[in-house]
């Protein structure tokens, strides 16, 4: 078990290492110091290790997917959440996986439901909702209002939008690699018990 989660938290250090100087979507930040901000936003206000490695992990997928980093200049969408969820999948909780695959559906969500929020997005993130799909449609918005792990989900898409101080100090990816490695072998010892119990 613990081979497995050592090589998951290697990847994602690695992943950081290699690809977290890159600038962070035409905002002020690396997409390290985005990340990090939120992750750390998130162990300040006594969140749960599930949402701080969701707000950790969040746009992994602009480092792993084969699309590149988001720009201004983008006209179609690159679909970062889908490739990020997918990329850990496997190794950690639903709940973090849903946190990371619908954070930009929960921008659209926030944005339909929330005047106020849509009026204080970036230019960035206001231009990556065009390329998104906009604010959700009503029907959109009670379909994602029952979304099991809303809650979550909502939680992360804020620290998301909160990491973009430029400057801000945070500890580093080390700081926070207890967390995942605790939750990649916890989830990994459930998935076994389970099939266990099945078998």
């Amino acid at each position: 078990m613990s081979s497995l989660a050592d090589s998951v938290v290697n990847q994602m250090t690695q992943l950081f290492a290699d690809q977290g100087a890159k600038a962070y979507l035409g905002e002020s930040v690396t997409m390290a110091e985005h990340m990090l901000q939120g992750a750390w936003l998130a162990e300040q206000q006594g969140e749960s290790d599930e949402i701080i490695i969701a707000a950790l992990l969040h746009d992994i997928g602009h480092f792993a997917g084969g699309r590149g980093v988001f720009s201004l200049q983008d006209t179609e969408d690159r679909c970062h959440e889908a490739t990020g969820s997918a990329l850990v999948a496997r190794h950690l909780p639903p709940v973090v996986v849903d946190s990371i695959r619908e954070h930009v559906a929960a921008k659209r969500y926030l944005c339909a439901t929330q005047p106020e929020y849509a009026a204080c997005l970036s230019k960035a993130s206001q231009h990556s909702l065009r390329l998104q799909g906009g604010p959700m449609s009503a029907e959109e918005v009670e379909d994602f209002a029952r979304h099991p792990h809303l809650d979550a989900i909502l939680k992360v898409r804020h620290f998301d939008d909160a990491g973009k101080e430029p400057g801000q100090w945070t500890p580093g990816f080390d700081h926070f690699a207890p967390r995942l490695r605790r939750l990649v072998e916890a989830h990994h010892a459930a998935v076994t018990n389970t099939l266990e119990k099945r078998g």
